[in-house]
């Protein structure tokens, strides 16, 4: 009789774990002390201007949204805490 192969056993893969969302990412960077730029919005995700704008605007209706000045002219966007 020949000799079958016995199945070897087989650990199972550690999850793989999932990447953050789009919002959440950025949800994170208006998070910070300093706030975030339309061009950091924009440039975390791979945004187009629009979709940047459009998810500052839901943010508003659902949280508030600080908008200020830096010193460099330009417009940053942080959640009050």
């Amino acid at each position: 009789m020949e000799d079958i192969p016995q199945p070897t056993e087989v650990a199972p893969a550690a999850p793989i774990p999932a990447r953050p969302s789009k919002a959440a990412t950025v949800t994170k960077l208006l998070s910070r002390n300093r706030g975030a730029t339309l061009t950091e919005i924009m440039e975390a995700p791979h945004w187009q201007p629009h979709s940047a704008r459009s998810f500052l605007s839901g943010i508003r209706k659902k949280q508030e949204l600080l908008k200020e000045t830096r010193r460099t002219g330009e417009t940053s966007y942080r959640l009050a805490h």
